[in-house]
Parts: structure tokens; C-alpha cells; sequence
């Protein structure tokens, strides 16, 4: 696929990606391919690459004599990454990153003891590296720059911690981090509480104090969720 025709894939599989999350097609709706092509000025080529996609996320299913049809929420895959962008890009926004928030809480303070325990010389550098990023960058509206390091401070937690379930939700996670960001639920400069709370935790792991390790990442966690009764109650 050339990149012209990457881009018109692109913008297809997230216009109709939008829409089905945000529900403009409603369970059980069907969508026309042949409107969706005439629709974009594309190829049949691209809206079949792009119903394939869809297929994979659970949004949609194909049937004979019944086309492309919407699945019900409960069976999307909503740990894909572009799933969990386009829920964030809608209306629901809130109760969205709620539920994620809640997700983290249950899992990165448990990632973070096990990366106590288990992240090498290497891992412990590079989340202290992260940290005082994050601090250099939590001041003069950085916000860009500082989810950088947030984003890349949360994947090594989950891959020092061993546990290679635990190291798939990096994608997760940097998602939710950066839909904060992208769409303004966070405060011009970051909670320097929650700065400095990385900082300790980046010191428990290499430390290897697994217990502190846990305890401050679950109140970086019970932080996250207060921040977001006030900016997205």
C-alpha cells in the first residue's frame, strides 16, 4: 500500500472507528460498504482492509446477506490501543477514563512492587532517567514533554515487573496518560505531590524495597482518580 493510500486507511478505519464508538451506529446497525466508499472517494480495496481492522477490534462483524454489522459494547476489544483513543475522543470520556484509572490502580502498584524485586541495573537507570525528566519538565506548561516521560516511566514499571501480562498494558497506559493530555484533563503543570511521588517510587525499585514500591505507586493511583473528580467529574 503505498503512503498516499496508508493515509486515506488511516483516516477511514478512524472516522468510522469515531463514530461506531461514539455511537452513531448503534448495536446491531449496518454498515454500507458501498456508501462508505462512495463516501470517502476510496476503493472497495481500502473499506475491506478497513472492515477487517474493525473485525479484529470486535466492533463489527461481517455476515453473508447481512453485511457489516455493530457488534455490542461488551464484546469490543477494549484493550486495543485505538479503541480505547477513539472512546476517549468521544462523550464518554469521563466514565472512560475512569475505568481505566481504576484498571491502573489495580495493576501498577502490584507491577511496580514485582519490578522491586526484579528490574536489572539497566531498568532501575533508566526509571530514575524518566523521573528527573519528570521533574525537569513538570514546570513552564511542558505538558508535551513531560507525558514523555510519564508515558515511558509507566512502561518500564510494567516491564521491570517480570510479568509479561503485565508489560502488554504499557499500550494501555500510554494511551490513557496521553488522552489526559490531549484532551485537557490535567492541570497546566502536573500535581508536583505526584512528581515527586515518582521520584520515590523510581528510589524503592532500586532500592528493591517492593513494599514502599507498591504503597506510593497506589497513592500515585488514588491521586490520578481525585485529579479526575475535579476535571472530569
Amino acid at each position: 500500500m503505498t503512503t498516499e493510500g496508508q493515509g486515506l486507511h488511516i483516516h477511514v478505519l478512524d472516522t468510522l472507528g469515531l463514530a461506531i464508538t461514539a455511537g452513531e451506529y448503534p448495536t446491531g446497525s449496518v454498515v454500507r460498504t458501498d456508501e462508505v466508499a462512495q463516501r470517502f472517494d476510496v476503493s472497495r480495496t481500502v473499506v475491506r482492509e478497513v472492515v477487517r481492522v474493525l473485525e479484529s477490534m470486535h466492533l463489527v462483524e461481517s455476515r453473508r446477506r447481512v453485511g457489516v454489522t455493530v457488534r455490542p459494547t461488551e464484546e469490543w476489544n477494549v484493550y486495543d490501543p485505538r479503541v480505547i483513543r477513539w472512546r476517549l475522543a468521544g462523550s464518554d470520556r469521563p466514565r472512560q477514563l475512569r475505568s481505566l484509572t481504576v484498571l491502573r490502580s489495580a495493576i501498577e502498584p502490584v507491577a511496580a512492587g514485582l519490578a522491586a524485586r526484579n528490574a536489572t541495573p539497566e531498568q532501575c537507570a533508566a526509571l530514575t532517567e524518566q523521573a528527573l525528566g519528570m521533574v525537569a519538565t513538570s514546570r513552564g506548561h511542558q505538558l508535551e514533554k513531560y507525558l514523555e516521560h510519564d508515558v515511558a516511566f509507566h512502561r518500564i514499571v510494567l516491564n521491570a515487573s517480570g510479568n509479561e501480562m503485565f508489560a502488554r498494558l504499557g499500550d494501555v497506559v500510554a494511551e490513557v496518560l496521553t488522552g489526559r493530555t490531549h484532551h485537557q484533563v490535567m492541570f497546566d503543570d502536573p500535581d508536583p505531590a505526584a512528581v515527586t511521588l515518582h521520584v520515590q517510587v523510581a528510589e524503592a525499585v532500586r532500592g528493591g524495597d517492593a513494599a514502599r514500591a507498591e504503597e506510593i505507586t497506589r497513592q500515585i493511583a488514588v491521586g490520578a482518580l481525585a485529579e479526575l473528580e475535579v476535571l472530569a467529574p
